[in-house]
C-alpha cells in the first residue's frame, strides 16, 4: 500500500510569523481533473519551523527559510529541490510553490483544519490493551496486544498483518487506522488481536533496501508462535499484501483460521500488470497505448523473473507519452522486493489450505483487482471451509467511494466500512 509523500513541501515563515507562534495550514490543488487537495500545516516555535502533511503521516519535517522587511518569504528544501515563494498579507500567506515543472499556488492561514477520522477508536474502552513485543532472530519488534472482557486462554486471536510498505501497527495511512478500528470492533465481541508495528518501522538506522515479502511473511509467522503460548486459537487477519502472507501461512499450516481482506491471489506479476492497466484507464490514456505499455512492462516482468538485472534488459518501445513511467518502473524493477514480488503466486498453494478462510474485496478496488482475485480464490480452495464476498462500492481500504483511486483514501473520512466489520464478526462468531 502508498507510504510516500505525493509531493514533498516545504516550510515558510517571516517577522511576524515567528511573534505568533502555532500553526498555519493551506491546501495544495494536486489534481486538477477531480480535485484532489494535499492539506499542509506548518507549525512556528521559538525553535524554527516544522512541517507537517497529515494526510501523507509527514510530520516535523525541517525546513530553510528566509524573510525580507516587506513580508516577502522564500523558502528552500534543497533535499527535494523545491521552493516556495509567497507574500505575507495581515494574516494570510499568498504564493506558490514550485518542485520540478510543477508550479502551484499556495495560500496559508493561520490555525489548523483537522481531518476528521470519526471510527478511531477513542476511550473509555470495554477491553483492555497490552504492550507486548517478539523476537524473530536478531529482531525485536513491537505491538499491541487487544483482549476482550473475561478473554482466556480459549478465546480466538487473530494476527494482523498489515500491507506492503513500512506501516505502523495501525496500518496509519492517511491518519485513517483501520487496524485499531478492526481491533476496536472484534474486541467489542470477544476477539482478541495482536498488531505490531512493521521491522524498521520508524528507524531510520535499519537497512530497508533488501527487506522482500518474504522478510514479512516470516515476521508473522514469529507473531503467531509468539501467542500460541497464551491462546489455544491462532489465526491471522491481513489486508493486501497482508492477506497474501495469511493465506501462505496457512497452506503451509501454521494457522487455524485466516481472513484475507483484498489479499493478492494471483501472481505478483499479474497483479502490477492490473494495478498498472486500472491507473491509465482511470487517468484518461487511450486504450491502444494502455495495451501497448501493459505488454512492454510484462515483457520487462518476464525478463526480471527470468533472473536478469534491470541494466540487461533490451527496453520494448512504448508509447512516447508513456516513456516517462516506463523508466521510472524499470528503475524500481531493480529493487530485491519487486524482484521477488513478481514471483509470489498464491494460487499454486491454495489447494493445501485446510483452516477456513473468509476472503473479502472491495468491487472498487483499483490494487487488488477485486474480480481476478476472488475468483482465483473460489477455484482454488478446494480443501477448506470457506467464504468469499464481493462487497459493493468499497475500495482497496474498504472504504465506501466513487472511483476506487488512490487520491481518495484521503479524501473519505470512513477508515473502514461497518459492513466489512460485520460480515468478519459473524464469520468469526460462527466459527467459534
Amino acid at each position: 500500500m502508498l507510504k510516500k509523500l505525493i509531493l514533498s513541501l516545504l516550510l515558510l515563515a517571516s517577522t511576524s510569523l515567528v511573534a505568533q507562534e502555532g500553526s498555519w495550514s493551506g491546501e495544495l490543488l494536486v489534481n486538477l481533473v477531480n480535485g484532489t487537495k494535499l492539506p499542509l500545516v506548518f507549525n512556528f516555535s521559538a525553535n524554527g519551523c516544522t512541517f507537517d502533511s497529515p494526510l501523507q503521516g509527514a510530520k516535523g519535517i525541517p525546513t530553510q527559510w528566509t524573510r525580507s522587511d516587506n513580508g516577502d518569504v522564500k523558502i528552500l528544501i534543497p533535499a527535494i529541490s523545491g521552493s516556495y515563494e509567497g507574500k505575507l498579507d495581515g494574516t494570510t500567506i499568498t504564493g506558490l510553490f514550485k518542485q520540478g515543472t510543477a508550479t502551484l499556488p499556495l495560500t496559508l492561514t493561520q490555525g489548523e483544519k483537522k481531518v476528521n477520522r470519526p471510527q478511531t477508536p477513542t476511550p473509555p474502552f470495554p477491553y483492555t490493551t497490552e504492550e507486548l513485543s517478539f523476537s524473530n532472530g536478531a529482531l525485536t519488534i513491537h505491538g499491541t496486544l487487544t483482549l476482550p472482557k473475561d478473554y482466556n486462554q480459549h478465546t480466538p486471536l487473530l494476527v494482523m498483518v498489515t500491507g506492503s510498505g513500512l506501516q505502523n501497527r495501525d496500518e496509519e495511512l492517511f491518519e485513517h487506522k483501520p487496524f485499531a478500528v478492526i481491533a476496536d470492533a472484534l474486541a467489542r465481541h470477544g476477539f482478541a488481536t495482536y498488531r505490531y508495528d512493521d521491522r524498521g518501522f520508524n528507524d531510520s538506522s535499519f537497512p530497508k533496501d533488501s527487506l522482500t515479502t518474504l522478510h514479512f511473511k516470516s515476521d508473522a509467522l514469529a507473531a503467531v508462535n509468539q501467542l500460541r503460548k497464551r491462546f489455544n486459537h491462532v489465526g491471522i487477519i491481513g489486508h493486501s499484501e497482508g492477506g497474501t502472507i495469511a493465506l501462505m501461512l496457512a497452506a503451509e499450516g501454521h494457522t487455524d483460521f485466516v481472513v484475507s481482506l483484498a489479499g493478492m491471489a494471483v501472481s505478483g506479476k499479474t497483479t502490477l500488470l492490473l494495478q498498472n492497466e486500472l491507473l491509465l484507464k482511470t487517468s484518461g490514456v487511450p486504450q491502444d497505448a494502455i495495451s501497448a505499455y501493459c505488454k512492454a512492462i510484462g515483457t520487462v516482468f518476464d525478463q526480471l523473473i527470468a533472473g536478469k538485472q534491470p541494466s540487461e534488459i533490451a527496453a520494448p518501445e512504448v508509447p512516447a507519452m508513456l516513456k516517462p513511467a516506463f523508466d521510472a518502473a524499470l528503475k524500481q524493477a531493480a529493487s530485491p522486493y519487486i524482484r521477488q514480488f513478481l514471483t509470489i503466486d498464491a494460487s499454486s498453494q491454495l489447494s493445501k489450505i485446510t483452516c477456513p478462510v473468509l476472503a473479502l474485496n472491495g468491487k472498487k478496488d483499483t490494487q487488488v483487482d477485486c474480480v481476478t482475485n476472488l475468483e482465483t480464490l473460489t477455484k482454488g480452495l478446494t480443501s477448506c471451509n470457506h467464504q468469499i464476498v464481493a462487497l459493493d462500492g468499497l475500495n482497496h481500504l474498504f472504504q465506501h467511494c466513487q472511483n476506487g483511486t488512490t487520491q481518495e483514501y484521503g479524501q473519505i473520512e470512513e477508515t473502514f466500512a461497518p459492513e466489512a466489520l460485520q460480515t468478519i464478526v459473524e464469520w468469526l462468531t460462527e466459527k467459534r
